[in-house]
């Protein structure tokens, strides 16, 4: 299905001192929320924030919420109200199902449930932790099992500042208002990924459309619906395995593009009717990395088993896989799971899920800062954040350190909370949100 949609078009403010994208929907409101996993700027960036430097268990923790079940989705924020998934495991056995512990061996110990689980969306109030509201948006049993290190919650929302889109994958998206009245849902059937790895891949609102793209083993498709009514757009089919990208969404040229970053192509299309501008080949497996944008070009990044950092330009017409059009590339210590920050006209990511950091010119590809161990850290799942001239770094065992924004490796601090983290931090005003596999952190000095 095909239907034409009209975007008013605000300028486009870059340099290489500040990079902001403009969204005709939000305009400088966004700029204090967290509505994306992203940021308000969808690059890891927000200009409003002024987090603190230095916490701990008993320094700086304004409040502490224990969260019930499990998720890997990042917090988002639209003015006092902060909102995250989670997939409870009701422990309700269906005797049909096969248990667990009596499932032929699959690889890295995945099982598939036997029990329902509720999927559930919750609503906080940001200054006290106080739950405002939970909306169960569905009961029950997934179809597939999960990577240990993910959940069935794993997909962030999103809002537009009129409604909250929550993604649960093969269960379903689920639209509601900010007070959690449900206003539409759709069921866009199950998938089957990777060894049962499980699903990932977060919504994108722009407009009055909603973007979902599902790269899996069994039935690949990029679907766009109608933000108000969940009505499709238009879908289209694509010939990819199992990926867990964000879309990105940017207006470049009079056109509104969806680029898609995945293993066998780059790929962007256009908002209104699907129609494929250009795409690239060159990525690695299980791409992960959420493309950010640069000035006129889009930077895509994967790695798994092999490093790939492409930027490609938006003005880009059919295949341009390994040509001059490539404005530059790289092959060194690029991010398996986490995305990149784009500060400024800098590129900040780490090697694979390892504590090793390098910095890029956005604009040259040229190395500012090489890869460089980061103390305290091991893993990182979590993406990079920043703010106030400041860096973020969060990994998987509950350290974060603090990075002097520049070309200069240069720590400013080194924190440490009991609980262990894989999602996302998320940045408003004087405030550092951290979701944790137990608890959600209220990270202040107020």
């Amino acid at each position: 299905m095909k239907t034409a949609i009209v975007i008013v078009v605000l300028p486009l403010a870059l340099s290489t001192v500040a990079f902001a994208v403009a969204f005709a929907d939000f305009g400088t409101e966004k700029q204090s929320n967290w509505h994306h996993w992203r940021g308000p700027e969808i690059n890891g960036v927000s200009r409003t924030a002024n987090p603190p430097t230095t916490w701990s268990e008993q320094e700086n923790v304004k409040w502490k919420v224990a969260v019930d079940g499990k998720g890997t989705s990042t917090p988002i924020v639209w003015g006092d109200r902060v909102f995250l998934l989670t997939a409870i495991d009701t422990k309700q056995v269906d005797p049909t199902l096969s248990k667990p512990e009596d499932q032929a061996e699959r690889p890295f110990g995945i099982t598939y449930p036997n029990t329902t689980y509720e999927f559930v969306v919750i609503c906080l109030d940001r200054h006290t932790g106080k739950e405002i509201w939970r909306r169960t948006a569905a009961d029950k049993i997934p179809h597939q099992g999960h990577h240990g290190d993910n959940s069935f919650a794993s997909a962030s929302p999103t809002t537009d500042g009129k409604r909250l889109y929550a993604w649960f994958g093969s269960v379903g998206i689920f639209c509601y208002d900010l007070n959690g009245d449900l206003l539409w849902k759709r069921d866009l059937g199950t998938v089957e990924t990777r060894l049962s790895f499980g699903e990932g891949s977060s919504p994108v609102v722009h407009g009055n459309r909603v973007v979902i793209n599902r790269d899996n083993e069994s039935d690949s498709k990029i679907t766009v619906l109608d933000a108000g009514t969940g009505d499709f757009v238009w879908q289209e089919q694509r010939d990819e395995p199992s990926a867990w990208a964000t879309p990105l969404i940017v207006e470049h040229g009079g056109r509104t593009q969806i680029i898609t970053n995945a293993s066998n192509r780059v790929r962007s299309y256009d908002l209104v009717d699907g129609e494929l501008n250009w795409e690239c080949g060159g990525q690695m497996g299980n791409v992960t990395p959420s493309p950010v944008r640069f000035d006129n070009v889009v930077i895509c990044m994967s790695g798994y088993k092999g490093y790939s950092a492409l930027a490609l330009p938006l003005d880009s017409q059919g295949d341009i896989t390994e040509s001059e059009k490539i404005a530059w590339s790289k092959n060194r210590a690029t991010p398996y799971v986490p995305s990149p920050l784009l500060y400024d006209d800098l590129l900040y990511f780490n090697q694979s899920n390892d504590a090793i950091l390098s910095c890029l010119n956005a604009r040259t590809g040229e190395a500012e800062i090489s890869p460089t161990r980061i103390p305290k850290i091991r893993g990182i799942y979590a993406s990079p954040v920043g703010a106030n001239d400041r860096v973020y770094v969060t990994g998987r065992d509950g350290a974060t350190v603090v990075l002097r924004h520049g070309n200069r490796f240069e720590v400013l601090a080194e924190n440490q909370l009991a609980d262990g983290f894989d999602a996302s931090p998320a940045l408003v005003d004087n405030q550092l949100l951290l979701r944790g596999r137990s608890y959600l952190y209220c990270i202040s000095e107020e």
